[in-house]
């Protein structure tokens, strides 16, 4: 069985679909492993690291793919990229196929089959492969460190005999897993966290972390999760309401990190 690896093309990503030691787990199982040169350099693995763990480094993305059984990504790569891999061979990655039906479409053309991590269960058993949840873990965690290199200020109060810094006011818009790792590390460097969500479960959670919960609490909101803890899509009405709860608020704030997601939904800032 050939398993391929190929680099991501996606501006700004800097992640890759497989390491020197998930290679050699490949290798000590039979594989045979093809890495696409290059490919791990955004994320300071040097192709010299692939080779001393038993793979081999092909020279385009072609190269890697031909013959492949199993091609590893972590973006969804365009069929043309698929060309020359083996009948039924599977395509593994966070293949985004909200809203990309034609790519998704264009990727059965080329008969591979495609397994969606996004879709995993998100089950007990499944957990060591909810990659949802590991990369919202880390999402949330860059976007307060990038957030307080732009503040250009000190997050903690600082009390000195020249005066005092006032604390930075850190306000999270979503809870969930990212969410709560921004709000965990907001305090941790000292900021004054608040926190929205529309699951009232939620509301515990921020608190428990030392964080303000701000949040519209009517009946509708006591609704407001799903069987598979997701948020729901609120109406119209409670959007109005949470929107001016949290304009008023976000007024006072000096960063704003927004974190929630609903499945099927647009991205949006």
């Amino acid at each position: 069985m050939k398993i391929a690896v190929l680099r991501e093309r996606a501006e700004g990503e800097s992640r890759v679909a497989a390491t020197p030691e998930t290679v050699g787990k490949f290798i000590g199982l039979g594989a045979t492993v093809s890495v696409e040169q290059g490919a791990g350099l955004g994320s300071r693995i040097g192709d010299d690291q692939f080779t001393a763990a038993g793979a081999t480094i092909a020279a385009s993305g072609a190269d890697a793919v031909r013959g492949a059984d199993i091609v590893l990504c972590v973006r969804r790569p365009a069929a043309f990229a698929l060309a020359g891999v083996n009948p039924g061979a599977l395509v593994i990655g966070a293949l985004d196929p909200y809203g990309n039906e034609a790519e998704v479409a264009a990727l059965a053309q080329t008969g591979v089959t495609a397994m969606v991590m996004e879709f995993m269960p998100r089950i007990t058993r499944a957990q060591v492969m909810d990659i949802l949840s590991s990369q919202a873990n880390l999402a949330g965690y860059q976007a307060v460190i990038e957030a307080a290199a732009v503040f250009e200020r000190a997050m903690p109060m600082m009390m000195t005999a020249a005066g005092t810094v006032r604390p930075a006011k850190a306000f999270v818009m979503g809870a969930g897993v990212a969410g709560l790792q921004a709000i965990a590390t907001a305090k941790r460097l000292g900021a004054v966290v608040s926190a929205t969500d529309v699951r009232p479960a939620a509301k515990e959670q921020v608190e428990s972390l030392g964080g303000k919960f701000i949040a519209v609490e009517d009946d509708e909101f006591k609704q407001a999760e799903t069987a598979g803890g997701y948020a729901k899509q609120m109406s119209a009405e409670y959007q109005a309401k949470q929107a001016e709860l949290t304009a008023s608020h976000i007024a006072k704030q000096d960063i704003v990190i927004t974190t929630a997601l609903i499945p099927g939904r647009p991205h949006r800032a």
